[in-house]
């Protein structure tokens, strides 16, 4: 796997819709990536935003899979992928983007009534809710900050009607600019700015 390869899928199978949501692959990657851009993220963090999701494409599990029970466990297929290319501060946050889900759903109050209903499935598929250990374990996690981030974009990134709409080839355009001018040596900051602002506020801290 290299940056063309991913691209390629992107091309091939961007348009691929995910089940009872109003937005493709390409489209929610371009989505996730300008949240993560517009809170200031490092590039190897919007990258991770971006490519969040490419297991599925990698994995290409006819329709949706959690429709049919499956886990696909795309965010491992994702980074193992993604780490070889651009290392750890693209890969784990990608790797643990769908622990922070868990994590949010266990931790936040009604985080879970949020989630979209593939989401819901693929929640349960994934191991539902975090026993007191692996809340610990996760928080441990050096990356587990930025893989909330990651989950929070996630969140926000399947409208139907984006600000500034993109088409496929302008998306996959601005996906290629961005994995050119990441390096395994990201530089600067790798946290979102903490005075940015969203279409949507980011889950409440309030413990259940």
């Amino acid at each position: 796997m290299n940056p063309a390869a991913i691209l390629s899928l992107y091309a091939s199978l961007g348009e691929k819709q995910y089940a009872g949501e109003p937005v493709n692959q390409i489209e929610h990657a371009w989505q996730c990536g300008q949240h993560a851009a517009n809170a200031r993220a490092c590039e190897a963090l919007q990258l991770a935003a971006w490519l969040h999701d490419v297991g599925h494409l990698i994995a290409n599990v006819p329709g949706s899979p959690t429709v049919h029970g499956i886990d696909d466990r795309h965010e491992h297929v994702g980074a193992d992928a993604l780490e070889k290319i651009w290392g750890a501060a693209v890969a784990e946050p990608v790797r643990l983007h769908v622990l922070a889900k868990r994590f949010l759903v266990t931790t936040r109050r009604d985080y879970r009534e949020r989630l979209s209903d593939d989401s819901k499935r693929s929640l349960e598929l994934q191991g539902g809710l975090m026993s007191d250990d692996e809340v610990k374990a996760f928080e441990a996690s050096p990356y587990s900050e930025q893989a909330v981030w990651i989950r929070v974009w996630d969140d926000l990134g399947k409208t139907a009607t984006p600000k500034d709409p993109q088409t496929p080839d302008r998306q996959l355009a601005l996906l290629g600019a961005l994995m050119q001018s990441v390096t395994v040596r990201t530089t600067g900051a790798t946290r979102p700015d903490p005075g940015a602002t969203f279409d949507t506020q980011a889950p409440s801290d309030s413990r259940q």
